[in-house]
């Protein structure tokens, strides 16, 4: 590290007795210092909101879109920023993975407001952390959604070859109670690896309605993996323990 990144490093760390102004931090910010440095300044103009956005778009128009200034236009959450990293995901240019990934997460405090389209794009990426940051988005949007609807969504992720992604969009799924969903979980418990198997019949645990107890009573008699069989029958007599 170079000694005058020391120097801002000690600066940065006093901010909270003696807070920086957003144009001094905008000065300071140069493609030439470290990444950590870079990033925590950005995080720094985020947090300064509605004063920090102006010169977050200064430095964005100067240095063009590195992932750490995409980040502090996420972090400052003013409808401005909102509207233009919507603007850089629907503007038709190609970005790299790691950018475009940035973009997403950028919006992911916005919640519902962000662009179905946007979501589902995500969502059909085959990209695993686009997949994951397209399924933290749909999190804020569920609630708007019917039970089939949202089983639609989320189905490229479960039928996905990777688990973590199988398995956040089971999560996403146990906090409805729909019976469509309860019978997607069943289907999983018995077709998908053992963690995903884990993860649906703990979903089915945690739906606790009458068609889910169904759902688990069918499974646990006819699952033939010994270790599948006997969750099931935990879960159901968890059920009727409560």
């Amino acid at each position: 590290m170079h000694s005058d990144e020391s120097v801002l490093w000690e600066r940065l760390a006093q901010s909270r007795r003696a807070p920086v102004e957003p144009s001094w931090l905008g000065e300071i910010y140069s493609l030439s210092l470290s990444i950590d440095l870079r990033r925590a300044i950005c995080e720094k103009l985020g947090m300064l909101a509605a004063k920090g956005w102006p010169i977050i778009q200064l430095l964005l128009e100067k240095h063009g879109l590195e992932p750490d200034l995409v980040m502090a236009a996420g972090l400052c959450h003013q409808p401005e920023s909102r509207d233009w990293l919507v603007q850089q995901l629907h503007s038709g240019e190609q970005h790299d993975d790691n950018l475009q990934l940035s973009l997403v997460q950028a919006l992911s405090c916005w919640g519902a407001d962000v662009p179905q389209n946007i979501v589902m794009d995500c969502l059909n990426h085959p990209a695993q952390q686009q997949r994951l940051a397209g399924l933290q988005l749909l999190v804020f949007r569920a609630y708007t959604l019917n039970d089939q609807t949202l089983l639609d969504l989320c189905e490229p992720a479960l039928q996905d070859f990777r688990d973590p992604v199988v398995i956040a969009a089971i999560r996403l799924l146990q906090r409805r109670d729909g019976a469509a969903i309860a019978k997607r979980l069943s289907e999983l418990s018995e077709t998908g690896s053992d963690s995903i198997s884990d993860a649906a019949i703990r979903a089915l645990g945690c739906i606790g309605t009458s068609t889910s107890q169904r759902c688990l009573l069918e499974i646990s008699q006819s699952l033939t993996n010994e270790k599948r069989r006997t969750m099931a029958c935990q879960q159901l007599a968890q059920q009727f323990r409560n």
